[in-house]
């Protein structure tokens, strides 16, 4: 059944099922036992990490988790819910129908029902609680300095974004969007860091090819969205937005930024602004004329 998706999606190129804890439960054909394992576990580990992300999204009593979706520049992972405790991930081609592929996934859920079904290793409600809305974290914002203008900006620009944050090389928060404190910009780009690092393990399984270059990480929600796109030189953006909200708009509106974000900051000389040497060369050259 799981062979399914692969065989009935041109592009597609494989599926694996797993458990929430990361253990494989089953792949499809071409997949090799150690390319299963890590694939699975890096899922496992998205999966966790996506649905901590929730409350950047936005408020709502209901942060139900869609699906997450990367995207490399030769192909695609995609993962969804299959059941209590389980997930289903499948890998597919750049070119693929992604309608196509979803419907297939998602039909193939609903044939297997509990089969597909692990039950959780702990009690369900150990270790969850209410991580509250964003406006709950903002406490103590960071200075003037931390807020962007320039994603101030671009989250203007887009009905329904909401909210954006750079990570710098080393995964920490190197300013946001106005209303973000430093504490959450600390968890979020904590969640963040992760979530790109296991987005990356999975590009063997996305398109066979190591060193594929990863670009962005979608995350769907109930309520709304959140994503992580590169932007040069090793940084990343992290953004959310409303689920009404056009999202290729606002990622494309944030790549374009990206490199203004990440330039290094020239210095008064480059930028025409005089520097203390020349205010002293000028004051010198005056008094001087002032003598004569």
């Amino acid at each position: 059944m799981v062979q399914d998706v692969v065989d009935n999606v041109p592009r597609a190129r494989h599926a694996v099922v797993l458990s929430a804890d990361g253990i494989a439960r089953g792949a499809t054909d071409g997949l090799a036992a150690a390319d299963v394992r890590t694939v699975s576990a890096a899922m496992g580990g998205m999966q966790s990490l996506s649905r901590a992300t929730a409350h950047f999204a936005g408020p709502s009593r209901d942060r139900q988790w869609r699906q997450t979706v990367i995207e490399f520049e030769h192909g695609w992972v995609f993962l969804i819910g299959a059941g209590q405790g389980a997930y289903l991930a499948a890998a597919a081609e750049s070119d693929v129908d992604m309608q196509q592929i979803s419907f297939r996934m998602h039909r193939l859920v609903a044939r297997l029902g509990n089969n597909l079904t692990s039950p959780p290793r702990v009690n369900p409600g150990e270790g969850r609680r209410d991580r509250g809305d964003v406006s709950a974290h903002t406490q103590g914002a960071g200075s003037a300095r931390f807020v962007l203008p320039e994603l101030d900006e671009a989250i203007a620009s887009v009905p329904g974004a909401r909210h954006a944050v750079l990570l710098g090389t080393d995964g920490l928060p190197r300013g946001a969007s106005t209303g973000i404190g430093r504490d959450l910009a600390d968890t979020i780009s904590a969640a963040m860091t992760g979530i790109h690092a296991y987005s990356r393990a999975t590009a063997p399984f996305a398109s066979g090819l190591r060193d594929d270059g990863w670009r962005q990480t979608v995350i769907e929600f109930q309520h709304g969205w959140i994503f992580l796109i590169a932007a040069g030189d090793g940084a990343f953006l992290a953004a959310a937005a409303e689920s009404e909200c056009d999202i290729e708009e606002f990622t494309t509106r944030l790549s374009d930024l990206a490199p203004a974000l990440t330039a290094p900051r020239r210095p008064l000389e480059s930028r025409g602004e005089p520097s203390d040497r020349e205010l002293s060369a000028h004051a010198a050259r005056g008094t001087r004329a002032d003598d004569a």
